[in-house]
Parts: C-alpha cells; sequence; structure tokens
C-alpha cells in the first residue's frame, strides 16, 4: 500500500542523462539514438514514464520535479507536456550527476527550502514498485525526525557486480519510525571482482541512487563534497525569473567538467550519510548496460516484441 500522508515532501527525478551503453538497444527499439529513459523497452511506457508513475505513488506530480538536457527536447517534450515550467529543470547539456542534482536541489529551495525531497534516476527496474516506495517513504519520515541524515536506499545483492556502487553499513541509527537506517561505513563505487565478492559475503548492499534528505542537508553535503561546483552556482540561486536563470545557467553549464556524484560526493562517506535496507522481496536493477535489461528480461519472463528485430544502424 502506497504511503498516504505527502505532506510537505518533493521528488527530484533526474533524465538529462545520453545513454550511450544502452544505445545498441535504444537504436533497435526506437529506430534511433534516444536516451533509454526516453524507450519504451518494457510494455507501452517509457522508462520515464514509469518512474513518473512510481514516484507519483509517494510525491504529489505537483511536487515533482524532472531535470532534462535542452538537446534532448524531442524526446521529453512529448512525455512531459503537463509539467509546469516551475518544475521542469533544464540544462544547457549534459554535465553529469552531480551539476543535475545541484542544479535541481536550487530550483527547489528556492520554493521549499526545508522540505523533504527523494531523488530518483529515471532509468530502474523495480520488481514492486508500492513496496519500494513505501521505503523511500520510511526514509521521509526518518529525515523528519533526523533533519541531518542523508538516506541512500540499499539493495540486497544477489551477485558480486562490478559496475554498481557498493554501501557497508556500520551501526543503526535510533529513530522512532518503521524502519532503521543505518550509518555508512564506507562507500565502494565499482569494485574489483575479488572486492565485490568480499562486500557481498560481509553483507553490504547496492547503492540505488535513491537519496531521501531535507534539502540544506543535501545541499551542505553538495557544498562539503564539492565546494567549487557549489560556488559556481551561487549566482543561479539568486535569479528569481525562469528566464534569467536560464541565461545564467548556459554561460556556467559552458564551462563545467562532467562530475560524477557517487565518485564525488557519496564516496566520501561524511558521518550524516545513512542507508536504508530496502526489504520485502522487490527486486531492483539499474538499466545501465544491455547485459543487465536482457538478464532482467529474462528473470521475469518477458520477450518484448523489439527483441526480435534486427540493430538499428546508426543514423
Amino acid at each position: 500500500m502506497a504511503v498516504a500522508d505527502t505532506r510537505e515532501r518533493w521528488g527530484l527525478i533526474l533524465a538529462g542523462g545520453d545513454g550511450t551503453r544502452l544505445r545498441s538497444l535504444t537504436r533497435r527499439i526506437a529506430g534511433d539514438a534516444r536516451p533509454k529513459q526516453f524507450c519504451r523497452i518494457l510494455g507501452s511506457e517509457t522508462l520515464l514514464e514509469h518512474t513518473l508513475r512510481r514516484v507519483a505513488l509517494t510525491v504529489p506530480p505537483d511536487r515533482t520535479l524532472v531535470v532534462v538536457t535542452r538537446p534532448q527536447e524531442r524526446f521529453y517534450a512529448p512525455l512531459l507536456a503537463d509539467v509546469p515550467p516551475g518544475r521542469l529543470v533544464i540544462q544547457p547539456a549534459n554535465r553529469g550527476t552531480s551539476p543535475a542534482i545541484l542544479y535541481g536541489l536550487l530550483r527547489l529551495a528556492a520554493m521549499a527550502p526545508a522540505d523533504p525531497v527523494a531523488l530518483f534516476p529515471s532509468d530502474h527496474y523495480v520488481s514492486d514498485d508500492e513496496a519500494f516506495m513505501m521505503h523511500v517513504g520510511a526514509a521521509v519520515e526518518a529525515v523528519r525526525m533526523r533533519p541531518d541524515l542523508v538516506i541512500l536506499l540499499g539493495i540486497t545483492p544477489d551477485s558480486p557486480d562490478v559496475e554498481y556502487g557498493w554501501i557497508e553499513p556500520g551501526e543503526a541509527i535510533p529513530t522512532e519510525g518503521p524502519s532503521t537506517p543505518w550509518r555508512v561505513r564506507r562507500f565502494w563505487e565499482k569494485p574489483s571482482l575479488a572486492l565485490a565478492k568480499g562486500l557481498l559475503a560481509r553483507g553490504c548492499l547496492w547503492n540505488s541512487f535513491v537519496m531521501v534528505a531535507r534539502v540544506p542537508a543535501l545541499l551542505t553535503l553538495i557544498r562539503s563534497a564539492v565546494p567549487d561546483l557549489y560556488r559556481a552556482f551561487l549566482d543561479v540561486r539568486s535569479r528569481r525569473e525562469i528566464s534569467e536563470e536560464h541565461e545564467a545557467i548556459r554561460g556556467l553549464y559552458a564551462g563545467l567538467p562532467s562530475m560524477n556524484f557517487s565518485e564525488q560526493v557519496l564516496a566520501a562517506a561524511p558521518p550524516n550519510l545513512a542507508v536504508l535496507p530496502v526489504k520485502g522481496g522487490v527486486w531492483w536493477s539499474d538499466w545501465g548496460d544491455p547485459h543487465r535489461v536482457l538478464a532482467t528480461l529474462a528473470r521475469i519472463g518477458v520477450h518484448p516484441e523489439w527483441a526480435d528485430r534486427p540493430a538499428a544502424m546508426p543514423a
């Protein structure tokens, strides 16, 4: 059952990636080089539409922001036609997850400076949306009681995957909520196979990259880990009109390098970083490469029509 109490919570969906590693499949599915979040890989909905529907179980759609990238407008515009302009965060270019998250948070901070927010990638498979979002709701309640925490949802692994980020839990954090978050002892980004086997044996978790925190806690985390990036965005924060913001952000992005949030922010494992294990038999997969997508479809017994098409030639 979805969480009923949605007061003072927001969602931030990341949908600005290029999806280059999945391009061999997306060309087969859509006939062009569109990023994976705009593809109908499973059923009649795109991955972005799946994500929007999942997030809406716990976060009201009018409190959900979507971060996209301007060059992909022809793909996202039909899917997000009903999203108000203030809820659509348009990057001039893809510069990785750190700028995307910070830009979205600064937009949100102008509307809800202290509210909880849940961050979601738009390219994941989740076997049970309601059960997964119940864990998101539990994390929201935890950060209501502990405003300093940044909580990651951790997935129980079934293999020593070397492409995922891994979370090593530390001690439990006492709260009065229905679920117990744990301190993050260490974050391991894309370990070697030998290390991944050891992490699996020690009961470590996959990082789903779904994060829940109050807006100030996330901004403080970013400011501490990547202060230069944070300072570069300060001018954007002062812009009151969306048109002014867009002008400022174009100049900023023109000089930004690509920056990865997991490697540059989470890997530091700050003391207020926590993990909430996802329980209840929820199976999850990050569809970052074709092998993982095909393995998921085989596991759930789905053979989509596009699987029998020949691969499309690059345009």
